[in-house]
Order: C-alpha cells, then structure tokens, then sequence
C-alpha cells in the first residue's frame, strides 16, 4: 500500500470515529486508538506536507450540545487537548513548541491530574454566576445551569474579581458515591464518567440535586481584566474566591514531569475519583498567548495519558455496516467482557485488511485494549478457534448491490447510490444530527420508522413532515403532543448557518471543520453555491481558488466539484432552497483589526515561525490561503520571497514587510 493509501486509510478511520462519537454518542474506537492513528497520521503529513489538504478530520473536536437544552456559544472556544503515552513523546511535543516560538528557555508547568469527567464553563457577570455550559463541540455547548446551581459552587465572587469572567472545570462523580447510585438504581451507568454527564444533562434539575456531584476548577476563558500572570496564580486566586481546585496540582519544572507523572500514577488506584492522565500546562500566560491554538486543541498544553488496559475473549460474528457514503465497515461482536469496569460487546475492525493483517476470525480468542470507556480496538489473536478466514463482502448486505473498492480506496464502497435504504437513511440521520439540522426528535429510529413510511426520501422531505402530523400522532408510540413538537423543532430549523448547512449535506471529507473553513471563506450560501458551480469546471479558476483556501486543498476541492456535478444532488439543493433559509456565516469583519475579513497570503522567510503569523491573522479575522488571486487583500512578504510576490505586484495587491505586519497585528 502506498503512503498515500495509508494515509487515505487512517484518515477515513478517523472521520468515521469522528461521527461516531460526535454525532451518534456511541462510540466506536478506544481513546488510545483514536490518539494512535491520529499520530500515525500526522507523521505521515510531517513527510508529505502536501497532503495536509486531505486532513480536515484531524481538526474535529469534542461533542455536539444535546437536544433539550438551549444552546450557548462560548465566547473563547473550550477546545480538546493534545495526548502523550510517553517521556519521549511528551519530551516531542515540547520540543515542537519550541520550534515554533522559536523559544530557546526551559518550560515551567502547571501538572494537573486529568480528571474523568464532564467539562463546564461558568460564566459570571458583575461577578455572579448567571450561566452553566458543557463543553459541547467546543464552540456551542448546553445551558446547565439550573443544574450547575445543586452543586457546591460559588454564587458570587469578591469584589476584586473581573466584572466579567468565563472559569472553566470539570465535573466528576466519586468512585464511591458512583457505586452507591447505581446501588441505589435498576438503571446502571457503566462508571463514574458517565454516571457524572448523565446527571448533570438531566432536564429536570430535581434528578441532578440528589446525586453528588463535585466540580474541580482549572483554566479560564473570556475575561474583562487579567487576572494573573501565571496560571499558578490563577489557580490560586480561584482557590481564594472559593472554587475547589485538585490539592494535587503542582508546579513543576521541565526536568520534573516524568517523576511527577510516575507519582500520581502510583497514587491512581487509591484516588476518591476517576483520573486519566495529567495535564501540563505552561505556567506562563504570556507563552500562553504566544502559542496559541491549531486545530483542536491548545498548543501550550498537553495530556500525558496512563497506560490502556486490556482483556481477552471470544470474537461471536463480524458484522457489516453501510454508511451514508456507502462504505462498508467492519466490526466484531464480542462475548462481554469486563474492561477496565466497562463491560464491551463491540469492537471495530475498520476495514477488510485489517482484518486479513490480524488474520481475525469468528471463534478465536482476541486480546482488547481499552483506554476511556469507549469500545475497544483487536489487539490480536491469542487463539484461534478453528474457522474459516473471513471472507469480505463484494455486494451491500442491505440492498444486494456491487460493493467495489477502488486502487486508491482502503474502503470497500456500496455502488446502489441513493437507491441503497442504508444510505438514504443515513444521509437522512445526518442531515438532521447535532452538528447539521440539529432537529429534536429525529433521531436514527424516527428517521428509519418515517423512511419506511414512504414520507422520507430526501433531505428536503424532512420539512413535509408536518404536512403528516395528524398520521404521526395516529402511529404507535407517538400522539398529538409528541407529533406536535416534532412539527415545531422542524419549524424552528426553517433558518440555519451556513456551516452547519454545508455540513448536513453530508460531501464526502466535509466535515464540521471544513465546512467552517468553507462557510467563512464564502461567507454567504449564494457565494459558496456560485463558487462550488464554477468549481466543477476542470482547471478553472474557481477550483485552484477552492483548492488554496488554508485547510482544504485540491483533494477536498475534487470532492466538492464531484458532488455539485452530480445532477440529484443539485435536485436536493433546489428543493431545499424551497424550504429553508441558509443564514450568512458568522462574520469575521466582528473582529476589530485591519485584517478581519480580509484574504492573506504569506511569502518568503519570516523570523517569526510562519505558523505562528497564520493563526495571529486568523484570530485576528483574516482567510489565509495559500496562493495569490484577485481576490487576495494582502500578501506577507519575508526575505527570499518568489513568485508569490511577484504576482501580488503583478495584480497591484498590496504587499506587507514582517515589520509592517507584525505592527498592524499588535504583536
């Protein structure tokens, strides 16, 4: 297999992870898998950077707001972390920063145990607390704060604290008092990480009030005045204003994060709660700044996570399941087995030659690893048990069609199209997920019940739904106040942004990221429309566009030209312009700087580390692309610079010295 191939597998892996636990809350891959392909990943695009167009999925993060509470956007995005297994790999990580600021010091950290829980956002204005939100997919979250409120939290904070603040923590359930609740109860939570979000997303606060919760404060977002210098001090300012902060959190130097890791991992087992790992932070807020964010997660902290752990037991069947892009895809069925607490029945197997790699059977005995409770990963066969090789379908198990898999494809693919039931439905379960439609009350079993009953086939079907109301409630489980509410949360989806918009379609490698990096680069539906249209056209100029937006690339630019050249998916777009009205994108031009809404292109050798200057200017509002058009504000000129500059002078597009830059950008 080529690198490429290989790479084309992983990410494929990663992107279906992503929608398992994003979209359908039911994970798929342990967390050390996860983390393990998403490094394998990255090492391959750290020798063919110009692949990092493909790699869209690796910037996906968190899990979308749950149906049932009102939506909050956080103010400073609540982003994931980077992990580490390992005193080599941790020592990599921050030699990469290093690299980056250009930073020859040793790094102070603040060592902090990762606790296994629920991430929150408090926020306080004129230093009360008047909002509670989960974390959600980092940028929009769930309203909990009636629920917030049964916890021992403060109200109010001192008079020397900022007229407005955003504190950030996590809540946790104890071991003990997780085995006296599921003692207590027929329903059993399958640890003390679920036990906590369970409780805490509860609609009536009531249920959370008489479970015992706790929450650890640890980080800040928006703030109207600084706080402190340091996150130490921070932490300690917290502690003075009331806040519980973990007493094992300490101070450490470079030199001191193995031992200090060692340590708490010997104390692991005795601890009152769940931990995962630690997280280190820098300790210096003005680093903090300096380093800033890529992708998903912060670049001046990491967690260094604790070993996975592992079982063995029977492997029962492999079944095949078909995706809405007509994958087919693996996975095992397995004797329960107890991991770590969690009891697995489900392991995924990826695809047919992973498989023939493991030589997995039905029958043998297979060694799992699990990390989190999520469903685990096939380490390997301990025994086999006497069956036949598994042989991989080459037609849909659900509607009998070829299933091929291209030379460059890891992924064997369904070739019914829309005419596959898996497929439609879901498309169908997508369009209306989280992320996309978001729409109460549509979940996989609606979708698959309304399907059946000859009233879904597109996506535009959805908005007809309330046209059968008097039939819904007529249908057994429903009634007419359940129908009626599901004709109001379709009602309330008649407007939606452009990204989640662009997400609901469901384009192959269009994930949340890219459709944000899409949804601000066009900045309206018509915009975007008219663009993908042209794009269609090889070799135009609309496509070398496209292809040079910062984080898509040609080979995503091929997939968007591919699905608007497809004559039903433009039947599709028509239909729904009928029926919902596509929101503007959130405007960049909000932030107050020269460059918010701007187009920039970089050149030349910088004396800042180039990435550094890109996500100053895009925190600052400005789309940074990768090749000079008519359409480009701005290029960045370092020394050495080539054809990009000279085509900037050609176009009369103005250009910029680094000076120049770095003082219109306040560094």
């Amino acid at each position: 297999m080529s690198e490429k191939a290989k790479l084309q597998e992983i990410l494929a892996r990663i992107e279906a992870a992503n929608a398992a636990y994003h979209e359908r809350d039911a994970p798929e891959i342990s967390d050390a898998e996860y983390d393990a392909i998403r490094r394998e990943a990255e090492a391959i695009l750290a020798v063919h950077p110009e692949w990092r167009d493909m790699a869209g999925a690796l910037a996906e993060v968190g899990a979308r707001p749950a149906s049932g509470f009102k939506k909050v956007r956080h103010r400073t995005p609540m982003l994931s972390l980077e992990n580490v297994f390992s005193g080599e790999e941790f020592e990599e990580f921050w030699r990469g920063k290093k690299r980056f600021l250009g930073y020859g010091g040793a790094w102070e950290f603040v060592a902090e145990p990762k606790i296994d829980g629920l991430s929150i956002s408090l926020t306080y204005e004129g230093r009360r607390l008047v909002r509670a939100a989960t974390r959600g997919d980092g940028a929009e979250g769930e309203d909990v704060t009636a629920n917030i409120l049964t916890l021992d939290v403060p109200r109010a904070l001192p008079e020397d604290a900022p007229d407005f603040i955003e504190i950030r923590g996590e809540v946790y359930m104890t071991k003990a008092d997780f085995m006296a609740l599921n003692a207590s109860q027929e329903r059993q939570f399958a640890n003390p990480r679920n036990a906590a979000a369970g409780s805490l997303r509860q609609l009536d606060a009531s249920i959370t009030a008489k479970r015992k919760l706790s929450l650890f404060a640890y980080a800040q977002g928006e703030t109207s005045t600084p706080v402190a210098e340091t996150h130490w001090e921070y932490l300690a300012t917290l502690r003075r204003w009331g806040f519980l902060v973990n007493p094992l959190s300490k101070l450490v130097a470079e030199d001191g994060a193995e031992a200090f890791q060692d340590g708490i991992g010997t104390q692991r087992a005795a601890l009152p709660y769940d931990i995962d790992g630690v997280v280190y932070k820098v300790n210096d807020l003005r680093l903090q700044s300096r380093l800033g964010f890529v992708g998903r997660a912060p670049r001046w902290a990491c967690a260094w996570k604790f070993p996975a752990e592992k079982a063995s037991t029977v492997l029962e069947d492999i079944e095949i399941q078909v995706g809405r892009t007509g994958a087919l895809t693996p996975r095992a069925r397995l004797k329960p087995v107890n991991v770590g607490g969690v009891l697995v029945t489900y392991a995924t197997l990826h695809n047919e030659d992973e498989i023939a790699r493991k030589n997995v059977r039905i029958g043998d005995v297979v060694e799992l690893q699990r990390a989190g409770d999520v469903i685990p990963q096939i380490l390997r066969v301990l025994k086999h048990g006497g069956g036949p090789a598994f042989k991989f379908p080459d037609h849909c198990p659900v509607c009998g069609s070829l299933a091929v898999r291209t030379d460059d494809d890891v992924v064997r693919r369904c070739t019914g199209g829309l005419s596959c039931p898996a497929q439609v439905v879901e498309r169908l379960i997508h369009f209306c997920s989280r992320g996309a439609f978001d729409i109460e009350g549509m979940g996989e079993k609606t979708v698959q019940e309304f399907y059946e009953a000859g009233w879904l086939h597109n996506a535009a079907d959805v908005f007809t739904l309330p046209g059968h109301e008097a039939e819904i409630a007529a249908r057994e489980g429903w009634g007419p106040v359940s129908a009626a509410k599901l004709s109001a949360a379709i009602a309330a989806r008649r407007e939606i942004g452009l990204e989640r918009f662009i997400y609901a379609l469901g384009i192959r490698r269009i994930g949340e990221n890219n459709a944000k990096l899409l949804a601000r680069h066009y900045g309206s539906y018509a915009a975007w429309k008219a663009g993908m249209e042209a794009a269609v056209v090889i070799g135009s100029d609309a496509r070398l566009e496209l292809g040079s937006i910062s984080g898509i690339g040609p080979a995503i630019a091929s997939d968007l030209a591919a699905f608007f050249a497809e004559a039903h998916n433009l039947q599709t777009l028509a239909a729904l312009e009928r029926e919902v009205r596509v929101l503007d994108a959130a405007s960049a031009a909000a932030v107050d700087s020269p460059f918010a809404g701007k187009v920039m292109v970089f050149t030349g050798t910088l004396s800042m580390a180039r990435p550094e200057a890109k996500a100053r200017a895009e925190a600052l509002g400005a789309k940074v692309t990768e090749s000079v058009s008519k359409k480009t504000d701005f290029v960045v000129v370092g020394e050495d610079a080539g054809s990009k500059a000279k085509k900037a002078a050609e176009l009369g597009i103005r250009t910029l010295t680094e000076e120049e830059f770095r003082e219109m950008a306040g560094f």
